[in-house]
C-alpha cells in the first residue's frame, strides 16, 4: 500500500473533479507498420511527458505497438487537476488502455515511471489482464523508501530548477525560459512530491510476471548496486542490466538500450533508427 493518503482517482480513471479525459489523451498510441504483434507501454519520469518518449517509435520493431502514458497537468491534460498520489498517475492509464493490448503487453517505466508501471501491472493483474512483463528503469524497488527525495515543497522555483538540471532529462532551455518554466514547474512539483513519499509495503509489493531492471553505472538517484532489489517482487524470471551513464543513461545510447529491451519486447527486425 502506498504511503500517500489521498486517493483521488477512481476505478474509471476519473480525476478529482469527476472529469474523464479522452483515452487517447491519456495513452498515446503509436503503432508501427502492419499487424501489431505486441505492445510496449511506457510510463514517463517525474516531470516527464509523452512527447519525450515519442522518438522511441523509430527504434522499435514495426510489429510492436508503442503506447505512452501522459500524466495530468501536461499536454492535452494540462487543464486537469495536478496529481496528488500514485493512483492519479496509474489509474487513468489503466482505464485508457486500448482494448486487447493486455493480451501481449510489456509495461516499462523510467525513474518514477517505474513505480507507476509497477502499480499499472498490479492493477491489470488484479483485473485478470496480466501483462507479459515489467521493465523498471533507473528506479528504487517499490518497497524501498526514496533515498534521493527532492522535497519540492521546501524549494523555490530556482532551487527546484537546479535540482531538475542536476538529474538531467529536461531541456535546460525550457527551464531557463520564464514563461515556459511557469507552465511546467507545477506538474514537476506534483510528481516529485508523489515520488518522495511513495512506498509499497513489502508484503504487497508483488507481481506475477517476469521483471527486468535497467540502470546507469553512474546514476546517483538509483545506484546500480541497488537495482537487484527488484528481484524480490516476483517469483518469475528476473534480469538486470547496467549500462554506462547517469540517471538518463539511455539518452545518448538508444540503440544499445533497445538491444537490451529486445529479448523482453521481442518482435522482428527493428526499424532504422532516426537520424
Amino acid at each position: 500500500m502506498s504511503t500517500s493518503t489521498s486517493t483521488s482517482t477512481n476505478d474509471q480513471g476519473q480525476d478529482q473533479a469527476g472529469f474523464t479525459p479522452a483515452p487517447d489523451d491519456v495513452v498515446w498510441d503509436l503503432p508501427g507498420e502492419g499487424p501489431q504483434r505486441t505492445a510496449l507501454l511506457v510510463l514517463p519520469h517525474a516531470g516527464g511527458n509523452a512527447h519525450a518518449y515519442a522518438e522511441w517509435r523509430a527504434y522499435l520493431p514495426a510489429d510492436v505497438r508503442l503506447l505512452i502514458g501522459q500524466y495530468p497537468g501536461r499536454g492535452a491534460r494540462f487543464a486537469e487537476d495536478l496529481p496528488r498520489d500514485i493512483a492519479d498517475l496509474a489509474g487513468p492509464v489503466v482505464a485508457a488502455l486500448p482494448a486487447g493490448v493486455a493480451e501481449d503487453l510489456v509495461v516499462l517505466g523510467h525513474s518514477m515511471g517505474s513505480l507507476v508501471a509497477f502499480e499499472v501491472v498490479r492493477s491489470l493483474e488484479a483485473a485478470g489482464r496480466a501483462p507479459r512483463a515489467l521493465i523498471a528503469s533507473a528506479c528504487r524497488a517499490p518497497f524501498l523508501a526514496n533515498p534521493c527525495a527532492v522535497y519540492p515543497e521546501l524549494l523555490d522555483d530556482d532551487e527546484l530548477v537546479a535540482a531538475i538540471k542536476e538529474r538531467g532529462g529536461t531541456d535546460d532551455g525550457i527551464l531557463d525560459e520564464p514563461e515556459l518554466r511557469e507552465i511546467i514547474l507545477p506538474s514537476i512539483r506534483a510528481d516529485f512530491a508523489i515520488d518522495d513519499v511513495y512506498r509499497c509495503e513489502e508484503s504487497e509489493a508483488r507481481v506475477a510476471c517476469p521483471v527486468t531492471v535497467i540502470g546507469g553505472d553512474a546514476d546517483p538517484v538509483a545506484p546500480a548496486a541497488s537495482l537487484d532489489r527488484w528481484a524480490r517482487i516476483t517469483d518469475r524470471e528476473f534480469t538486470s542490466y547496467v549500462l554506462p551513464g547517469g540517471h538518463f543513461y539511455f539518452q545518448r545510447q538508444l540503440p544499445e538500450f533497445f538491444s537490451v529491451l529486445a529479448p523482453v519486447v521481442g518482435g522482428h527486425a527493428p526499424a532504422p533508427a532516426a537520424a
